[in-house]
């Protein structure tokens, strides 16, 4: 894992700098993402709020859902997106997103994320990671399943998303696959009768486990942080799991349509600053793409850290999503 990010003195100079013109005219940069972005408690209005200052121009955020229902929407809309930036996509949505023909290459030059895997993608620029996992109230349940197959051969309630709408959803489907290939059917007969209901969202499915609707919850090792943090509340604790954790990198891209390419350009080079990236861990409650584990705000220490880290290339995971979603929902149908 790197530590750095390297980006060009006169590439940072030519996209933040702000012309007169653009002050003046006070231009419209709008943002596709997701809803719990945005949400009061989100990264969302600290971003815009921190962007704005560089770049005299009105930051606006539309929300058509969670990351897959946000890729429908720009794929829908095609070269007609209102859309100057999606934000929100990741690694599991890179691929079909890139064939679409609709994004264009950034000029941001970051060869040291400190991510978990290399990264040189030239269409979209990490923003922030984290590892799929159930959450659960370490006050409510004390024999925590230590593996697909032992969940699904326990008698607890799990909420899940939709992997038709839902990035945490995708990544389960993507993390089931990656750990049993061939067999993934199987775990979901074995899983099928835990579920208790499937979310548009990871916002509702998060809101039922609070309330008490499930025993466990599909999230991220992350989510215990907030609640330590935030709320001083220790009695989260995410299950790890002994087939590994599967890796989501979410990610922004800039339309090839939009009118106000370069004020994109200068988003992509601001999220990868010290600005963007700081808001993120205490606000997303995910790992930063570019600040170091050990700057990390006290309590991040105490989140589990997976043995193994699963993820498929991103056009394998493009190839295998409607096989792995069929045979998803075929398995719960029955």
């Amino acid at each position: 894992m790197t530590q750095l990010t390297k980006i060009s003195v006169p590439m940072i100079a030519g996209i933040l700098a702000v012309s007169p013109a653009l002050a003046e005219d006070k231009p419209v940069l709008t943002v596709y993402t997701y809803d719990s972005f945005i949400a009061e408690w989100g990264p969302g209005p600290a971003i815009e709020a921190a962007f704005e200052t560089t770049c005299a121009c009105d930051l606006q955020y539309v929300a058509p859902g969670d990351a897959a229902a946000l890729l429908s929407r720009v794929l829908l809309e095609g070269k007609d997106s209102k859309a100057d930036l999606v934000l929100g996509l990741d690694n599991n949505l890179m691929a079909q997103a890139a064939a679409s023909g609709l994004f264009a290459p950034h000029p941001v030059v970051a060869t040291d994320y400190a991510l978990p895997v290399a990264w040189d993608d030239p269409i979209f620029v990490p923003f922030d990671w984290g590892y799929f996992a159930f959450v659960y109230d370490k006050t409510k349940l004390t024999d925590v399943p230590a593996d697909f197959g032992a969940l699904g051969a326990s008698d607890l309630k799990i909420v899940i998303q939709d992997p038709r709408s839902s990035s945490p959803g995708l990544g389960l489907l993507m993390w089931v696959k990656a750990a049993y290939g061939d067999k993934a059917a199987d775990i979901w007969t074995g899983l099928k009768d835990n579920i208790v209901t499937v979310t548009p969202g990871w916002s509702e499915a998060y809101g039922l486990f609070l309330a008490g609707e499930a025993d466990m919850v599909l999230s991220y090792t992350t989510s215990p942080a907030y609640h330590l943090i935030a709320e001083q509340d220790d009695t989260k604790a995410a299950a790890a799991f002994s087939e590994g954790h599967y890796l989501q990198v979410e990610v922004a891209g800039k339309l090839a349509s939009s009118p106000n390419g370069e004020l994109a350009d200068r988003f992509l080079a601001f999220m990868v600053s010290p600005e963007f990236q700081t808001i993120i861990p205490e606000t997303n409650w995910m790992y930063p793409a570019v600040l170091p584990l050990e700057g990390l705000p006290k309590g991040f220490e105490t989140l589990i850290q997976p043995q193994k880290a699963l993820m498929l290339p991103a056009t394998e995971a493009a190839a295998l999503r409607e096989e792995a979603t069929e045979e998803w929902r075929a398995t719960l149908a029955q």
